[in-house]
């Protein structure tokens, strides 16, 4: 149950700007920001998933393109010996090879940034649709894109909006201000953006973040991890 902010520009002269904070299993092992594909994916650097090899967020600098995996619930009726793991699409994303037809996974949102343009392909386990998205600042978790349904959504959205994000330097410490006003909640509250998804029966807390600043001829990529699990406490983004 990811969380995603972007800020999409209204010129291609404009960075597109992302936050993105992972919710995953304390067990179940990652690498920190890196070349982790050097063979496959030669260039490309991202958070790795030491299990199933794939990534969370991955980014191709000389591309301009990045890509971030968020899990959402589905409809599938796969049996699990057909299915593979989300990863790979990211991956795949970042090399431009978007999802099509019917992927063989369970559910996701997939942010896909290509300089200035961002859309959302949502996979429900019977339908993959695309949603563009406008210039503006958007934000993405578990259902659809800014969903009036989806608390945290609801209760951060505008924050996040009416916060520009500063012109030069760390430019995203306005949004992680926010964040840390949004900590306050506790992390099992439904309007919480840090989180302990264990109340809803997943094993998942906020582990990390990442933020990126997308331009057509390069992606710079800061990555963090709390110091407790689904805990504030800080994020020093390197």
């Amino acid at each position: 149950m990811c969380t995603v902010v972007i800020r999409v520009p209204e010129s291609a002269d404009e960075p597109t700007r992302v936050l993105a904070i992972r919710d995953e299993d304390p067990a179940r092992p990652w690498n920190p920001l890196g070349r982790w594909w050097p063979e496959a994916h030669d260039g490309v650097l991202g958070v790795r998933d030491v299990r199933a090899g794939g990534a969370w967020l991955a980014a191709d600098p000389t591309a301009g393109r990045l890509a971030v995996l968020l899990n959402r619930a589905d409809e599938s009726t796969r049996p699990e010996s057909e299915l593979v793991s989300r990863g790979g699409i990211v991956l795949d994303a970042v090399a431009g090879r978007s999802p099509a037809g019917e992927p063989a996974t369970h559910g996701f949102n997939l942010v896909e940034v290509e300089g200035a343009h961002a859309r959302v392909l949502t996979w429900d386990g019977v339908t993959l649709r695309t949603t563009e998205l406008e210039p503006g600042t958007h934000m993405v978790a578990h259902d659809d894109v800014d969903d009036s349904a989806t608390p945290r959504i609801v209760r951060w959205l505008g924050e996040f909006q009416s916060t520009e994000p500063a012109v030069d330097g760390r430019w995203w410490m306005p949004w992680i201000e926010v964040l840390e006003r949004s900590a306050e909640l506790p992390p099992t509250d439904d309007g919480a953006i840090i989180r302990d998804n264990r109340p809803l029966g997943y094993p998942t807390l906020s582990l990390l973040a990442c933020v990126a600043s997308v331009s057509a001829d390069d992606v710079d990529v800061h990555y963090g991890e709390l110091a407790r699990p689904g805990e504030w406490g800080g994020l020093e983004l390197g």
